[in-house]
C-alpha cells in the first residue's frame, strides 16, 4: 500500500483493501489513482474531505470530489505537517426567502442536500491568524464560519452567508438581483484541545435566512494534530437536573397522610411569530404546558417564553412554528388548509429531554384542533387539551394564533372556541327562569285550593 492509500480513513481502506474490490473493481482503481494522485497545497497543508457514509448504501466514497453520493452529513479534515488541524463533521441546512416579481410576494428557497459542495478557501489558522470553515453550495450559495483562539480557549466569531439572486436556477423570478451578504456574529467559546459536541437542533436566524444546524463535532486549533477525545458538550445537550431535595429530621407522627398533589401555576403567555421575507406571516399567543404521562409519575413542564427559541416557515398550504431551548430539542405545531377556506393545527412533533438523560420523542400528523375560516384568527382564552398521544398532551393557555393570510403583522377578527362562547348560557338562564316561576306558580295554586276546601263543613 503506498503513503497515500494509508492516508484513506479506515472504514474507506476496508473497501479498497478487501472483498468489496472483487465487486467494485473500477471503483477501487480510481479511488486508489484519486489518492495517489492528491495534490499538496501551499504550506504543506492537505485538505481531505468527506461524506459520512448514509444508512443503506452499499459502497460510499470519502473523497467529495467523486459525487458519487448524496448525503446531509458533511465531514471535513484540514491537515497539515503535524496531522490534522482542523476538524468538523455536522448536518445544516437553511432557508432563503427573496422577493418575486410576482405581485411582490415571496418564496423560500431551501439549502439542504450538499451534492455540490466545495470547500474552497478553508484554512486551519495559527498563532497569528484565525481559522476558517469554507463551504460553497455551488455558484449561487456559499457559507463561511471563523474562528479565533486565545491561551486557553477557541471561539467561533461570525457565522456568514451569501448568496446571489442573479442565479435563475436556485433564485427563479428574483425580483432583486445581485449578490446578499448575511453576518451573523457569534462569540462562542470552547477550551482549547476540546472537541466540541451537539447532536441537538441549533438555530440561527438574521434577517430572511433561517440556519439549523445539529450532530455538530469541531475542533479548530488541534495540537500535535491529533484529534481530541475530551468533549465539550453545548448547553442543549447536557441533561436538566434536579436540584437535591433537603431532608429535614423531625419526629415521626403516628399516622402517615397522603400527599395531595398540587395543581401547577398556569405558564407565562408567549408571544411567537413567524416572517417570510419582511412581512410577518404567522402569528401566536398562548401559555403552554406539557404534560407527560409515560413516567409512573407524571411530568407537567411550563414553558417560559423568555428563555425560549422560536423559528419557523410559512408556504400556501401548509404553515410551521417551531420552538426550542435548553430542555425541548423541538416542539413543532404544523397548521395545513383545508376545504380551501378553512386552516387547522394538523400536526405537531416533539422532542425533548428527560431528567435521566434520555430523550422523549412523539409525533402526530393526524391532528383536528384550532379550526378556524382563513383569513380570520383561532382565540381560546380557557385551558385547552391537545392529546397529541396516549402519554403526551399539550395545555393551552390564552391562545390566539393565525398562521394564514395575516395583515400588517397584526391578528384578524378571531373566532372564538366553544369554551370561549358565553352566548348559549342565555337560553339557559332564561329557561330556567322560567321553570321555576311555572314552579311557584303550580306551589301556590295548589296551596290556595287546600284552604278554599277548608272554609266549607259537610251537613
Amino acid at each position: 500500500m503506498t503513503g497515500a492509500e494509508a492516508a484513506i480513513p479506515g472504514f474507506l481502506g476496508a473497501v479498497v483493501g478487501g472483498h468489496l474490490c472483487f465487486r467494485f473493481p473500477r471503483v477501487c482503481e480510481g479511488v486508489r489513482w484519486l489518492c495517489r494522485s492528491a495534490r499538496r497545497l501551499p504550506c504543506g497543508i492537505t485538505m481531505r474531505f468527506r461524506l459520512s457514509p448514509v444508512s443503506g448504501s452499499g459502497l460510499v466514497l470519502c473523497c467529495v470530489l467523486l459525487g458519487a453520493v448524496k448525503s446531509y452529513a458533511l465531514e471535513l479534515n484540514l491537515k497539515d505537517l503535524k496531522g490534522t488541524c482542523l476538524f468538523a463533521k455536522w448536518e445544516m441546512n437553511f432557508t432563503i426567502s427573496y422577493e418575486t416579481t410576482t405581485n411582490k410576494t415571496y418564496k423560500t428557497v431551501t439549502i439542504s442536500e450538499p451534492h455540490n459542495v466545495t470547500y474552497n478557501g478553508s484554512s486551519c489558522g495559527d498563532d497569528r491568524s484565525g481559522a476558517k470553515i469554507a463551504v460553497q453550495f455551488g455558484s449561487a450559495v456559499s457559507w463561511n464560519v471563523t474562528f479565533t483562539k486565545d491561551a486557553s480557549h477557541y471561539f467561533i466569531d461570525n457565522i456568514s452567508i451569501s448568496y446571489n439572486t442573479s442565479d435563475n436556477t436556485t433564485f427563479p423570478g428574483a425580483a432583486h438581483k445581485g449578490s446578499v451578504d448575511v453576518i451573523s456574529a457569534q462569540r462562542f467559546k470552547i477550551p482549547l484541545n476540546d472537541i466540541f459536541r451537539c447532536n441537538s437542533l441549533l438555530t440561527v436566524t438574521k434577517d430572511s435566512v433561517v440556519q439549523n444546524y445539529w450532530d455538530v463535532h469541531l475542533q479548530a486549533f488541534v495540537e500535535n494534530g491529533t484529534l481530541s477525545k475530551k468533549e465539550f458538550v453545548c448547553e442543549e445537550d447536557r441533561p436538566v437536573t434536579t436540584a437535591a431535595p433537603s431532608i429535614h429530621t423531625t419526629v415521626p407522627s403516628t399516622t402517615t397522610p397522603t400527599p395531595t398533589p398540587t395543581a401547577p401555576p398556569n405558564p407565562k403567555v408567549g408571544n411567537y411569530s413567524v416572517s417570510n421575507g419582511n412581512a410577518t406571516c404567522l402569528l401566536a399567543t398562548m401559555g403552554l404546558q406539557l404534560n407527560l404521562t409515560e413516567e409512573k409519575a407524571p411530568f407537567i413542564f411550563n414553558i417560559n417564553p423568555s428563555t425560549t427559541n422560536f423559528t419557523g416557515s410559512c408556504h400556501p398550504q401548509t404553515a410551521q412554528l417551531r420552538l426550542n431551548n435548553s430542555q425541548i430539542k423541538y416542539l413543532d405545531f404544523i397548521f395545513a388548509v383545508k376545504s380551501e377556506n378553512r386552516f387547522y393545527l394538523k400536526e405537531v412533533n416533539v422532542s425533548m429531554y428527560m431528567a435521566n438523560g434520555s430523550v422523549f420523542s412523539v409525533a402526530n400528523n393526524n391532528l383536528s384542533f384550532w379550526d378556524a375560516p382563513l383569513g380570520s384568527s383561532y382565540m381560546c382564552n380557557k385551558e385547552q387539551v391537545v392529546t397529541v398521544s396516549r402519554t403526551f398532551q399539550i395545555n393551552t393557555f390564552n391562545l390566539k394564533v393565525q398562521p394564514f393570510n395575516v395583515t400588517k403583522g397584526k391578528y384578524s377578527t378571531a373566532q372564538e372556541c366553544s369554551l370561549d362562547d358565553d352566548t348559549i348560557l342565555i337560553p339557559i338562564i332564561v329557561g330556567a327562569g322560567l321553570s321555576g316561576l311555572i314552579i311557584v306558580i303550580v306551589i301556590a295554586y295548589l296551596i290556595g285550593r287546600r284552604k278554599s276546601y277548608a272554609g266549607y263543613q259537610t251537613l
